[in-house]
């Protein structure tokens, strides 16, 4: 569609409202250039209608409330990958904040509503390259902006081990529909914790890469320093032969270096942990929300693994209680500007960009912000109050101070090779009332992130896997590595597994329970 050249009275408004100093006449005078520079506007939306996508025809359905118990699906799909691969014959749920091209996305939010992808993300393209099943579209919160699984427009998801308790989020769907067999494994995203948080309320393993490890295309972006892809399954096996699928460059997403590592992360599953110095994260237990049962198995995880020959001692992180603090500022400002003021993408970064979602997406919340749930308006607010006074001035402060807090956990990976802590403070809460206090829904959205935020900052690999259960639900243990040396945390979440005899799936099975081949 032609840009609409500009009546001298929209570019007074605009010359106004930004007291750029023009009067009518100036304002008058420039209205003939700018009308001309608009037709590169209409030249490059040419050029680009010539070589844009077209999304394949694919069937997909909405899921009855029969056939979908726990809430956790937003769409199904039965989209077919390679007739050989290593994942041949397994099924995956897609988070709905990740492309799957012709089946529609939601992020959540009544906001993106309507909206239909023409490209698969890089993520979904390599599990069907690879031989994998795409399931369909697993429910998330409204644009990813909650730990709880209370948020999402389509109503909450429910937790498999007890269906009035949070599931977690923001991946909630995904690890719902892991927990109850429903799938071989999901793709969960991860800005502040939200793979690993709903893999410990749910009691399956959670996967978040060294930043950039897995490429982030196609996913609907948060904030480009803190923006993660990871693999949610049963089995820590599962989650190695994921990441042996997706993980790798692709040479469209800026958040990956130039070169990394290859690494085939099955090979670790055959290697012996024995030998591997374990740092307790004294900082990592104890928060003011902390129960006492989570922080018992946690250490009672820890000390299993050094009854198996592993050196395992405390190690004191000071710089770990500020890194949630750091989170807070660059998720908050950094989310303001690129995923709401920025229309997801924002701008001044190589990579690829999704045009049309960037239109739907810009043009439906200035329609109706009011449709945002309440954990996004309260980052608006935030953000626009901060951006107001200071301009970004306390963004740049916590990235600038990043490298301090990298440093810190570098600094513990000199004696230990892996760190370990609670995933989360407490298990799976209630999830609150749909007229629940402002405090408690708040506190059940975003009180969990004390010790998972700080890696998203950091881009430290880290992987929950369930310790043992505290009466019938599921505790969630941390295992953090140093960048790039994500299979040594797989190294040792599977021998964990293999040492406590394999993970618990919850009594709750669904009638169309995949094969456990994860």
């Amino acid at each position: 569609m032609p840009m609409r050249p500009p009546a001298s009275a929209d570019l007074e408004s605009i010359a106004q409202r930004h007291d750029l100093g023009l009067d009518s006449q100036q304002v008058t005078d420039l209205t003939a250039a700018i009308t001309a520079s608009l037709a590169s506007y209409d030249a490059v939306e040419f050029l680009y209608e010539n070589c844009a996508p077209v999304a394949p025809t694919r069937e997909w359905d909405e899921p009855s409330a029969e056939a979908n118990p726990l809430n956790a699906w937003y769409m199904t799909c039965d989209v077919r990958g390679a007739q050989d691969g290593p994942l041949g014959g397994r099924r995956f749920a897609i988070k709905d904040n990740t492309s799957v091209a012709g089946v529609p996305m939601m992020n959540g939010s009544r906001i993106l509503e309507g909206f239909t992808p023409s490209r698969d993300a890089t993520v979904v393209s390599r599990l069907l390259d690879a031989g994998g099943t795409i399931a369909g579209k697993a429910t998330c919160e409204d644009l990813c902006f909650s730990g709880g699984s209370h948020t999402s427009a389509t109503g909450p998801v429910l937790n498999p081990w007890d269906n009035t308790r949070t599931a977690g989020g923001s991946s909630s769907g995904s690890a719902a529909l892991v927990a109850a067999g429903v799938v071989d494994g999901a793709i969960g995203g991860d800005q502040g914790g939200s793979v690993r948080i709903p893999a410990a309320f749910c009691g399956i393993v959670g996967f978040k890469p060294t930043h950039g490890l897995v490429p982030y295309t196609g996913a609907f972006p948060i904030e480009q320093t803190l923006d993660h892809l990871g693999p949610m399954t049963r089995t820590v096996r599962g989650t190695a032969e994921m990441l042996d699928a997706i993980a790798g460059p692709d040479g469209r997403d800026p958040r990956q270096p130039a070169q990394i590592r290859k690494i085939r992360f099955g090979a670790a599953l055959k290697r012996d942990s024995a030998g591997l110095r374990l740092g307790l994260v004294r900082e990592g237990f104890g928060h003011d929300n902390s129960e006492a049962r989570v922080d018992a198995a946690v250490r009672a995880a820890a000390e299993t693994l050094a009854e198996a020959g592993l050196k395992v001692d405390e190690v004191s992180i000071p710089w770990h209680a500020h890194g949630s603090q750091l989170w807070d500022v660059i998720a908050t400002d950094g989310s303001f500007r690129q995923m709401l003021e920025g229309n997801g993408y924002g701008m001044n970064w190589p990579g690829l960009y999704d045009p049309e979602v960037i239109e739907h997406f810009g043009r439906a919340w200035r329609e109706d912000a009011s449709r945002f749930s309440t954990t996004v308006k309260m980052v608006a607010l935030t953000a626009s109050h901060s951006l107001s006074q200071t301009h970004g001035k306390h963004y740049a402060m916590a990235r600038n101070l990043v490298p301090q807090l990298t440093e810190a956990y570098d600094t513990a990976f000199e004696g230990f090779d892996l760190l370990l802590m609670p995933t989360v403070p407490m298990v799976a809460p209630p999830i609150p009332e749909p007229d629940c206090a402002l405090d408690v829904y708040l506190d059940r959205a975003l009180g969990m992130l004390r010790n998972t935020a700080p890696f998203d900052v950091t881009g430290h690999p880290a992987c929950s896997v369930p310790t043992r259960h505290d009466g019938d639900l599921p505790v969630g243990m941390m295992i953090v590595g140093r960048r790039f040396e994500d299979d040594t945390v797989i190294e040792l979440a599977h021998n964990f597994e293999q040492i406590v005899g394999g993970f618990a799936s919850p009594p709750f099975a669904h009638d169309d329970r995949a094969p456990s081949s994860s």
